[in-house]
């Protein structure tokens, strides 16, 4: 009897070692991130500024992430969705990063998220908006740290309601981006009971507007909301003041417009409201010690993107201290995100399911070459996530 006791008593030992929780070690060696970002062509400024966020917030911490060293590959997406497979591929297959940082421009985001799904790779969106990619190309490796396209534009159609227009002209790049905001306008606006009696729109990046602007005249709409961005927004915004329509028809936005444009658009921006998760005058302590240590650092005032840019690497650095520095522990790094709450430049936000963040959207108001805040215009707005089955 007592050897079968002491038997029965070796075996449950046993059995409790095996079921016991092993104590992870910690990852060392660098952790290889890969920046693919625009860094020529129209959205060349705000790859640099994403870039400048996401050091500065690595500096900050001495660095490391999660105690790993930071080592940075980059490579330039051109913003062309043609050469964005082939482009994340040489990161994940000829530099083995262990993590993907882009893009700017949604077609490339796209194809970054299509190749991350299929190898596993963890991708960290610091800007396009493309509603696919916390839609139905949802993973638990692939995590946004700006916005749907859907959310700055749906906030606008409620203030352009509350506005009490009732018939408005919407104009954009014919591409993921520009369709989705304007989709988000729709959603909004016309729940509301407004009417969007035009939808116009030019190639991606075409900057011709004239014929376009003509034909807004001819149609008299109570106001116009329009996506662009970078070299683009500038063009338009001069183009539609010029034109004569600024001073009666009512120029409204997804914050992209006049963020990181206003030196460039001049006295043709002042007086536009656009809609955004950050403004230039939210004067909190966080924000105010962000601002001075990015000008400090680059010499430069931040904006959305070099916000977004710090924020993906807050969030990387959330996920790795949840795994000892394990990239590779994709469910305990979303389980980290999705209970994290981000104290932001713009202000705390959460992570949704869909890994899209939860977040306050402003109206603002350009004066004095700012994006001043005149109000919140949607409070945590979550994008609806159509499609994801995570």
């Amino acid at each position: 009897m007592k050897t079968l006791r002491t038997a029965a008593l070796l075996a449950a030992a046993l059995a409790a070692t095996l079921t016991a929780p092993v104590a992870q070690a910690q990852a060392t060696g660098k952790l290889k991130v890969g920046l693919m970002l625009p860094y020529t062509g129209t959205y060349a400024a705000l790859g640099a500024a994403i870039e400048n966020g996401f050091r500065l917030y690595v500096d900050e911490q001495g660095g490391k992430l999660g105690g790993r060293e930071i080592e940075f590959v980059k490579v330039d997406d051109e913003s062309d969705p043609a050469k964005a497979t082939d482009n994340v591929n040489k990161l994940v297959k000829r530099d083995n990063v262990d993590v993907l940082v882009g893009t700017v421009h949604s077609g490339v985001a796209m194809a970054m998220a299509k190749v991350a799904k299929e190898t596993g790779t963890l991708l960290l969106v610091p800007n396009a908006g493309a509603d696919a990619v916390t839609g139905p190309m949802c993973a638990p490796n692939i995590f946004r740290s700006s916005f749907s396209n859907w959310q700055p534009g749906y906030a606008m159609g409620e203030v352009a309601a509350k506005k009490g227009h009732k018939k408005v002209v919407t104009i954009t790049w014919k591409y993921a981006a520009g369709d989705e905001s304007v989709r988000g306008f729709k959603d909004a606006f016309e729940k509301a009971g407004g009417q969007v009696v035009k939808e116009l729109s030019l190639p991606f990046p075409n900057v011709e507007f004239q014929a376009l602007l003509t034909e807004i005249a001819a149609t008299k709409p109570d106001a116009v909301y329009t996506f662009f961005a970078g070299g683009g927004a500038v063009k338009f915004v001069k183009d539609y003041a010029a034109a004569g329509l600024k001073k009666n028809i009512p120029l409204y936005g997804a914050g992209f417009l006049t963020d990181g444009t206003l030196e460039a658009q001049g006295a043709d921006a002042d007086g536009l409201l656009t809609t955004l998760h950050y403004a230039d005058s939210l004067n909190t302590p966080r924000d105010n010690a962000f601002r001075l240590a990015y000008a400090k650092a680059y010499k430069l005032q931040p904006d959305v993107y070099a916000v977004q840019g710090y924020d993906a690497a807050q969030m990387l650095g959330v996920g790795l201290a949840a795994t000892k520095g394990d990239a590779g522990r994709k469910a305990e790094f979303a389980a980290a995100l999705e209970k994290a709450k981000i104290d932001s430049p713009r202000g705390m936000f959460s992570i949704s399911k869909a890994h899209n963040p939860v977040q306050d959207f402003y109206l603002r108001q350009v004066g004095s070459k700012e994006n001043k805040v005149v109000g919140v215009a949607a409070k945590a707005l979550a994008d609806p996530a159509r499609g994801c089955r995570m």
